[in-house]
């Protein structure tokens, strides 16, 4: 190993985490994480993490236990490596998600090229980490996509509408023109948000407050990424809606 897995220095501090509410199921049980990594010293630091928050944390070291963990006890979130010994993260979530089910997924990765970030989300990935990284921040994408994902049951019937672009929060539909558009939980989020702010430039840093309800220390490129994956999603053989605003960041407007 050429690396350590995980950024000691940057483990979860309780003055920190210990602040921040605990978070549950609906019914008031315990989260449920399916942690998928074939690094046992890894997988031991994370569940250790992971356990403080109070969730239930199930470990697989493999993709076949990993399917087989997730059909027995469909879990709120899953934490996947991209390189398993037998085959990789990409293939595992391939077959979760031709289940019909849909958990929220972190990748992890140990690969930081943005080619293989974007397989990553093309894939049906809400988020990616890469190797080594800080426990504490792990923990916060972990909570701010269990926050996103609130909405699968939303206690509001909000409808927006932008040109021929339609999103429904209710059902989590987005359509343009009549035509369905797939979306993960993440880029649900950043396309509701634009579309509430329409003709309006945003700045990274406020899509990332907003979204991703996490500091991350400035490293804007994410939104970069999320915004490029979602403009191929919305204006692929299309006029396009999604513009670059040079210096700020980013608006979604009409065509003219």
């Amino acid at each position: 190993m050429t690396s350590a897995p995980v950024n000691n220095k940057h483990a979860p501090r309780r003055a920190i985490l210990g602040q921040l509410p605990k978070m549950y199921r609906v019914d008031g049980s315990a989260i449920r994480v399916l942690l998928v990594d074939d690094e046992r010293a890894l997988t031991n630091l994370v569940r250790m993490a992971l356990r403080y928050e109070g969730w239930e944390i199930d470990v697989a070291h493999d993709a076949a236990e990993a399917v087989d963990k997730y059909r027995a006890n469909t879990p709120d979130l899953l934490v996947l490596d991209i390189m398993l010994p037998d085959t990789d993260g990409l293939g595992v979530l391939t077959q979760i998600r031709e289940s019909g089910t849909y958990t929220p997924t972190l990748f992890l990765t140990a690969r930081d090229s943005v080619a293989d970030r974007v397989t990553g989300l093309t894939a049906g990935g809400d988020d990616y980490m890469t190797k080594p990284f800080s426990l504490e921040e792990l923990v916060a994408r972990l909570r701010g996509l269990l926050r996103r994902t609130a909405y699968l049951t939303p206690a509001d019937d909000e409808s927006l509408k932008v040109g021929d672009l339609a999103l429904d929060v209710a059902s989590r539909e987005v359509t343009r023109g009549g035509v369905p558009i797939s979306l993960t939980s993440t880029e649900f989020d950043l396309l509701r948000m634009m579309m509430r702010n329409p003709r309006r430039a945003l700045s990274r840093n406020e899509i990332l407050r907003q979204v991703w309800d996490y500091d991350f220390g400035g490293r804007t490129s994410i939104v970069d990424l999320y915004v490029s994956y979602l403009r191929k999603k919305i204006d692929t053989d299309r006029e396009p809606m999604l513009h670059t605003v040079r210096g700020v960041g980013y608006m979604l407007r009409p065509p003219e």
